[in-house]
């Protein structure tokens, strides 16, 4: 038997990008293995451990890859062809937001 969050779909899509940023991690220089990436593997993995704050990670992972893009670590269009993946879990992430938050206003 599944756990709730196991039939969420943005769990699962979250799941995905974790996969994604982690492969691309593998791109960035020796020397920040245990800096950035060690930041950026924190809040992506954040994103499908704690939902109900998924999408402040999202955005703080997204963010972190934006600044690993400005250091050239790795390249623009490797972020760009993320992004529709990070739009995808965001826009579920606020929609199971606005879910919760109809179904809390309406038991009270």
């Amino acid at each position: 038997m599944a756990y709730a969050f196991e039939n969420l779909s943005a769990w699962k899509e979250s799941r995905k990008l974790v996969v994604t940023v982690y492969q691309l991690l593998d791109e960035f220089p020796k020397f920040e293995k245990y800096a950035l990436c060690d930041q950026i593997r924190r809040s992506i993995v954040s994103v499908p451990s704690n939902l109900a704050e998924g999408s402040g990670s999202l955005m703080e992972a997204y963010n972190q890859l934006i600044l690993a893009a400005d250091l050239h670590y790795i390249e623009e269009k490797s972020l760009d062809d993320m992004r529709p993946q990070i739009d995808i879990v965001a826009r579920m992430l606020n929609g199971l937001r606005a879910s919760l938050i109809k179904t809390l206003n309406t038991q009270q």
